[in-house]
């Protein structure tokens, strides 16, 4: 395999991938819909910044301790899917507080979106930022996807740590990419969004969705 093959083909693998609709989606839909643009994009770059991460240490051979230490995976996931119910969890309990007619008040990571939003949308980037990175980064599945996928589009020869950056960055320049359809598509319907009914709704489909991926996480399917 080639150079430009390589890249071709883990495009459009990863491109498939990202796609699919998932638990970024939904983060990134319900950020850019129901609280604002910087700190959805805070959330976007926050993800991609998880997935250079695991490409980097896949390419330097760190985080195939995931396939090899069963303790060190463990440890991963049970956090990863503690986080993804602790928020996911708050989601839901938030549209259960809530009346028809009522002011919607932000549930997920209520102090730290207080904090951003005095610290106006600077601080929004970094609350959406962090959220996105832990949600990538807790998650060893993406991890274990690196280190079991990358190596077969790196040819024979290639620098292995350079190629697979390579890689990775076409992974990210594609959820880059799609992120901005759903920003936009998320702006469009912003305000039908913000309705109390609609976004209940919004996130309880978001909050079953973070939840169901927990539970995944936590059963280890």
């Amino acid at each position: 395999m080639d150079t430009m093959t390589a890249i071709w083909s883990f495009a459009l693998v990863v491109g498939l991938l990202t796609l699919t609709p998932g638990l970024d989606t939904a983060l990134i839909l319900r950020t850019a819909a129901l609280r604002s643009r910087p700190e959805a994009w805070g959330v976007v770059l926050g993800i991609q910044a998880g997935t250079l991460a695991w490409g980097m240490l896949s390419s330097l051979g760190v985080s195939a301790l995931l396939t090899a230490s069963h303790t060190a995976y463990e440890a991963l996931r049970v956090a990863g899917a503690g986080y993804l119910l602790w928020m996911g969890g708050r989601m839901l309990w938030g549209t259960l507080r809530r009346r028809s007619g009522e002011a919607a008040a932000d549930t997920d990571a209520d102090v730290a979106a207080a904090a951003g939003d005095a610290a106006g949308a600077g601080g929004r980037v970094l609350v959406g930022l962090r959220r996105g990175a832990l949600t990538n980064l807790l998650n060893p599945k993406v991890g274990v996807f690196y280190v079991a996928v990358l190596p077969q589009f790196i040819p024979a020869g290639a620098p292995h740590l350079a190629m697979g950056a390579l890689l990775t960055c076409v992974h990210v320049a594609e959820g880059l990419t799609w992120s901005v359809v759903l920003v936009a598509f998320a702006g469009v319907l912003r305000n039908w969004l913000r309705r109390p009914v609609a976004r209940r709704v919004l996130d309880r489909v978001t909050g079953v969705v973070v939840v169901g991926f927990g539970l995944r996480l936590a059963l280890g399917d």
